[in-house]
């Protein structure tokens, strides 16, 4: 059974989170506060944080940062819960490594689904080394340099190539524009933010029938799903 840590400083959410858990088959854990859930002992190790951002006291980006340098914690999947106006909060809390999140209000079924989509990413990331990728009809061969859609190769300029293998070994995930950047190495020097939006646009365009497997995430940057 998996362990999902709920930290929500909102009485009534926090017992309808716990209930849909329950009923997914999860073990829930309630937290009102950051600190309460940083002071716990014993209830872990979680398989899933749900995050609120707004918390009296540790604030949930503060929670996520401290979550990030624990050896103990860094890998465990945090969804952040938050206000739909506080989109700097929500770059930020992807950068310090958060991998999704929900806007207030939100569809509790939405984020059954969100959770599970989690779990799945995490019995199929992609390790560094992998040699073949493929999402639907696409398949990049990061040694080969090679992208094929429907078994037919397509010319990427390097910066394409590195964009779409970083979105694809992080299928799933909401990956902020910054993000993306940090990725390119030695070649961010030669684009700046709102010019990701270029080269991510090129990329669909050549992946033509599968350019829906790129999703935008309005304001915040972009995620990788299977068609």
């Amino acid at each position: 059974m998996k362990n999902i840590a709920i930290i929500e400083d909102e009485a009534d959410l926090r017992e309808l989170l716990e209930l849909h858990l329950k009923r997914e088959g999860y073990q829930p854990h309630l937290f009102a506060t950051g600190d309460e859930f940083l002071d716990s002992t014993g209830e872990g190790p979680f398989d899933l944080i749900l995050l609120d951002l707004m918390l009296p006291g540790t604030d949930g980006l503060d929670v996520c940062r401290i979550v990030r340098n624990n050896e103990e914690t860094r890998d465990v999947p945090i969804i952040m819960l938050t206000a739909k106006s506080s989109e700097a909060d929500i770059v930020v809390g992807l950068e310090l490594g958060a991998d999704d999140y929900m806007t207030k209000p939100f569809s509790i079924r939405e984020l059954m689904a969100r959770i599970k989509v989690v779990f799945r990413r995490g019995e199929r990331t992609a390790s560094a080394n992998e040699t073949h990728l493929q999402i639907s009809g696409v398949e990049l061969f990061p040694e080969k340099f090679l992208v094929l859609v429907d078994k037919e190769p397509v010319e990427l300029t390097a910066t394409e190539f590195k964009i779409l293998e970083y979105l694809m070994r992080r299928r799933g995930r909401v990956l902020s524009r910054n993000q993306i950047l940090e990725s390119l190495g030695g070649d961010r020097q030669f684009i700046i933010d709102r010019t990701v939006d270029v080269h991510v646009l090129n990329i669909r365009r050549k992946l033509g029938e599968y350019s829906g497997i790129i999703q935008t995430i309005r304001g915040i940057g972009y995620r990788i799903l299977d068609e």
